[in-house]
């Protein structure tokens, strides 16, 4: 079976056959899914996925895109959710200096103070980097909290920094892109149970299936091109990967 380790099930793009697809996903081979939000609305709306399914769990958190639309009480809300059952992680937390929708003095202060309530309740967090690695970098060792680097994008270099703070780093279906020679070098760097594989569905379609609306079910492409660089076949490279979501989540195998 095979663990998603970041999706948006709340994202629009699945308004037309949400439960349909998600009640397919076990007959697929996905055992594992945990969708993160951006909002505190999404927040809700992934743990009523996460009710109504046994194998689908949910993070709590403001993404860095969305951290200037709320006020500091929108903390609390992230901190009352994240005590409900199911919740696995803060996230998707971090820092986006691409778009730049926040000033990066804003972004910077969520994400800490995103990091330090991860660490009160004792969860993890999933991290959002996007041209931010040194910024990024530096918060995390700073505070230390436990987490997974989503869709990985950063150097082999940091990536073995990462795994030396104890880190998990995740790769999407950006790694089977043929010319992705960085993240490929990233993903041969960090030891076997680092590792984790997600989809951020509906964003990041793998190769063969590149520009279509992505789901949980191709986080099998990105699996084997895993497998195939670290010279392992896909189903051990499964194993290993659902045994590591399980392990940093807290969730029963």
């Amino acid at each position: 079976m095979l663990f998603d380790s970041h999706a948006h099930y709340y994202d629009e793009q699945f308004a037309d056959d949400l439960h349909e697809l998600l009640a397919a996903l076990p007959e697929a081979g996905v055992g594992r899914v945990v969708t993160c939000p951006s909002t505190p609305e999404q927040t809700r709306f992934s743990y009523e996925l996460a009710r109504r399914y046994d194998y689908i769990y949910f993070a709590s958190g403001i993404h860095p895109e969305d951290c200037g639309n709320f006020e500091r009480t929108a903390l609390d809300e992230i901190e009352r959710m994240a005590k409900l059952p199911k919740c696995v992680a803060i996230g998707e937390i971090g820092l986006d200096y691409h778009w730049m929708t926040a000033p990066k003095e804003v972004q910077q202060e969520w994400f800490a103070d995103q990091c330090r309530l991860a660490k009160r309740l004792s969860l993890p967090v999933i991290v959002h980097d996007r041209e931010a690695h040194e910024d990024t970098f530096r918060i995390l060792d700073e505070l230390r909290p436990s987490g997974v680097l989503h869709c990985y994008s950063g150097s082999a270099e940091m990536a073995r920094e990462y795994v030396k703070r104890g880190f998990y780093l995740s790769f999407a279906g950006t790694l089977t892109f043929k010319n992705n020679r960085k993240s490929a070098e990233a993903a041969a760097a960090v030891p076997l149970e680092r590792l984790l594989i997600e989809t951020d569905a509906p964003y990041l379609s793998p190769e063969p299936v590149r520009g279509r609306r992505n789901d949980s079910r191709n986080v099998r492409y990105t699996c084997a091109r895993l497998a195939e660089i670290r010279g392992v076949s896909a189903e051990e490279m499964a194993r290993i990967t659902y045994e590591n979501a399980c392990r940093l989540f807290g969730i029963p195998r």
